[in-house]
């Protein structure tokens, strides 16, 4: 699920992917839902790539974004309740508690708390393929 799910550096929020052409991606904003392209030079990151640090491993973004959905009864994050980096933690503890707290740092759990707070206002609740999509994935690469 979060494969086609894009974060480009200098552009605000999260895309998805439409299509792709020799030298372009062609992307839908899902905050808008504006169609833009986004070229070679844009640095372009697959949040389906994305994991966390833990003591032991790392663990999936897509995990971590299950784990936050379930204990929030599939709702939005309230922000003003992320203010602070003690806040920050607190929370991301709550979620991932044995994630390594010298490797995460504040700025990374905010934009995960934003990056889901952006997926579950677009309608977004399934972060985790099922074993049949990722088997399918599998068979298309």
């Amino acid at each position: 699920m979060l494969k086609k799910i894009l974060s480009i550096s200098g552009k605000p929020g999260l895309y998805k992917l439409i299509s792709y052409g020799k030298n372009m991606l062609v992307v839908e904003s899902l905050a808008d839902g504006k169609r833009t392209s986004a070229t070679a030079r844009d640095k372009i990151i697959s949040l389906g790539d994305i994991a966390i640090y833990t003591t032991e491993q790392e663990v999936p973004l897509g995990q971590v974004m299950e784990t936050i959905f379930k204990n929030n009864d599939g709702k939005a994050l309230d922000m003003a309740n992320l203010k602070t980096g003690e806040q920050l933690r607190e929370f991301f503890k709550n979620n991932l508690p044995n994630f390594d707290e010298e490797r995460v740092y504040n700025n990374d759990i905010k934009k995960v708390a934003n990056w889901y707070n952006l997926m579950v206002g677009a309608g977004m609740t399934e972060f985790v393929a099922s074993e049949e999509e990722a088997a399918q994935e599998q068979a298309a690469e």
